[in-house]
């Protein structure tokens, strides 16, 4: 196979924005590059009305009404403004908030600071499929509880949680329930108003978007929510999210959910048929492999895999023209095992022997089956080494 650039598979990470996203961007550069604060000229008008007709199609991606969605700069603000909002908030007197040890460190790294702030933060285990307990979730609500926090799917082992069935307990007990979408949003079907969701956080480039834009859905029927902003200067997004908003960025965004939206079927079906392919022949190959994650519930393109006795970071380092990784590319550069791997019970070692596969819409066979080719041969020399 020749190749001029690595094969990515890496899409957990960041996606490549769709072409016809960037086409749909261009006018927005150099033609129609206004600000959408600008109330007194055409180039003003036309901003707002294509940021309306966005935050229109990624509405209907999600099932929700347009003015309960804000403009973020991505899904680790959208995270910070739900979790931070909802906590300095006057309105809310109570402590205690859910979550578990195998959240994206985004939600980790601000529940710890809302700890140093005063508040008690219950971080629930997972089995070692990564899977949640229901039971454990009620036993875990006291009467200080306000808010429980959980990602949809998994960006390092792939696993889908029943936000449904949580979102049930969560009304049940009067507590506001936040979704972290970033992985799921425009791969799988999403109702939040069926899924109980109060809050949702997602972003643009994991779904062939563009980087630097995101999304925070607020339902308007739950009159317990009220979000202290924590950012100030001007009024945009109904003083939610103030700010200059990336008109081209939300422009492109709106377009890359309405083609998830065409294409969820098909892009899953595809997906998942590369990663079946991928897994099968991997297991051939290397007898000991170690599948991480529930494959049950498991998004599409996600394959996280153990390799016993072949350090990961040798792994990548030889296989230059495949581009994997060891996890999240939030962690990626630092030199600590990953809490997901050891939230499901791997050692040091073995989760130091594990890399994700992250396939997504532009894949191809004729990638997977290189893939398949070259790990076989970097295995192998490896164990001699």
């Amino acid at each position: 196979m020749d190749l001029t650039r690595p094969i990515y598979l890496d899409n957990f990470s960041t996606t490549p924005v769709d072409p016809k996203v960037v086409q749909e961007m261009l006018p927005y550069f150099n033609e129609k590059f206004g600000n959408e604060g600008s109330r007194t000229h055409l180039y003003g008008w036309e901003a707002r009305e294509s940021v309306e007709f966005a935050r229109e199609r990624i509405a209907k991606l999600i099932k929700c009404n347009m003015n309960e969605l804000y403009f973020t700069s991505g899904a680790t603000e959208s995270i910070n403004l739900a979790l931070k909002g909802l906590a300095y908030s006057k309105k809310h007197t109570k402590k205690h908030i859910i979550t578990f040890n195998s959240e994206h460190k985004a939600t980790i790294d601000v529940c710890e600071k809302l700890n140093k702030d005063g508040y008690i933060v219950s971080y629930l285990p997972v089995d070692e499929y990564g899977n949640i307990d229901l039971d454990l979730i009620k036993d875990s609500i006291t009467e200080d509880t306000f808010l429980l926090t959980i990602l949809h799917g998994n960006n390092e082992i792939g696993n889908i949680y029943p936000i449904k069935k949580i979102g049930d307990i969560c009304k049940q007990n009067n507590i506001i329930f936040h979704v972290d979408g970033a992985q799921t949003v425009g791969k799988i079907n999403i109702d939040v108003n069926d899924m109980n969701i109060d809050l949702l956080s997602f972003s643009s480039h994991k779904i062939y978007g563009p980087k630097g834009t995101g999304g925070l859905y607020i339902k308007k029927a739950n009159s317990q929510i009220h979000l202290e902003s924590i950012i100030h200067g001007g009024g945009q997004e109904n003083n939610i999210r103030p700010g200059t908003l990336a008109v081209q960025n939300i422009v492109g965004f709106g377009k890359a959910c309405e083609i998830c939206q065409e294409n969820l079927e098909n892009d899953n079906r595809g997906i998942l048929g590369l990663r079946n392919h991928l897994m099968n022949e991997l297991k051939k190959i290397i007898p000991n492999i170690k599948i991480n994650g529930d494959l049950k519930n498991r998004l599409a393109g996600n394959l996280n895999v153990t390799i016993p006795n072949i350090k990961n970071s040798s792994l990548m380092m030889s296989l230059r023209d495949i581009a994997i990784s060891n996890g999240s590319a939030c962690t990626s550069s630092l030199p600590e095992t990953s809490h997901v791997l050891k939230a499901i019970g791997l050692s040091k070692d073995l989760a130091n022997s594990s890399i994700r596969f992250g396939i997504g819409r532009f894949n191809t066979i004729d990638e997977i089956n290189y893939t398949i080719e070259k790990i076989n041969e970097t295995v192998n020399k490896l164990r001699i080494l």
